[in-house]
């Protein structure tokens, strides 16, 4: 069945962050941490909910670490955010083409908002399901559905298109086909072991996968 419907998380996938998101947690660990070298590895934790990651890390003062982590990463955001090729020309032509698109992400509202701004992605996406709009975020179903709901699309006709394992899990649970980013900070071969129904390269061979070409 031909995929009319496209869904994007945010970091790591259509911005790329990752500088500012180590970035903000070494600085929040240093922080809370001041005294003690605070071992812990943020990569394979890259997209889940931060309440989430911090918890792993200290369940008592885990609040004020995602506050702390938030306050560092709007102050530098401008600043640490770089775009990867092909995102905004790929977004745009399937805009053009009528393909349905949304992003879904399990960041804040004001924060991913600001980062579409940013890259000037805020123009295509007129559906954007955030951290603040559900009761369960991804790897949870919810926020697909959510999008899909609010696209009037179908899971069997839509492709999800992340770079972590929260990503792919959600697709799949969701129903939707997957595809995972190779440039992900978590590496190829993570994503393939994941096994999402599409490996990409670069962000325009999603033009492939739902089967309109440029004009």
């Amino acid at each position: 069945m031909k995929i009319n419907t496209v869904l994007f998380d945010l970091d790591g996938t259509l911005i790329d962050t990752n500088d500012l998101i180590i970035a903000s947690f070494e600085h929040t660990l240093a922080h809370f941490f001041p005294n003690e070298k605070k071992e812990f590895d943020i990569v394979p934790y890259v997209g889940e909910p931060l309440i989430d990651t911090f918890r792993r890390i200290d369940e008592v003062q885990a609040v004020d670490m995602v506050a702390m982590y938030r306050k560092h990463n709007d102050e530098h955001h401008d600043r640490l955010i770089k775009e990867y090729d092909g995102v905004y020309e790929t977004v745009q032509e399937l805009k053009k083409q009528g393909i349905k698109i949304a992003v879904v992400t399990n960041k804040v509202r004001d924060a991913a908002l600001k980062g579409l701004e940013l890259t000037r992605l805020d123009q295509f996406f007129d559906v954007v399901v955030s951290f603040d709009d559900v009761e369960k975020a991804k790897p949870h179903a919810e926020p697909i559905l959510k999008a899909l709901e609010e696209l009037e699309a179908e899971p069997e006709t839509t492709l999800m298109v992340g770079d972590s394992q929260f990503d792919i899990q959600a697709g799949n649970r969701a129903g939707t086909y997957t595809a995972g980013v190779a440039w992900s900070l978590k590496g190829k071969e993570f994503i393939e072991h994941l096994q999402p129904n599409y490996v990409i390269d670069h962000m325009s061979e999603i033009m492939d996968i739902v089967g309109v070409a440029s004009r």
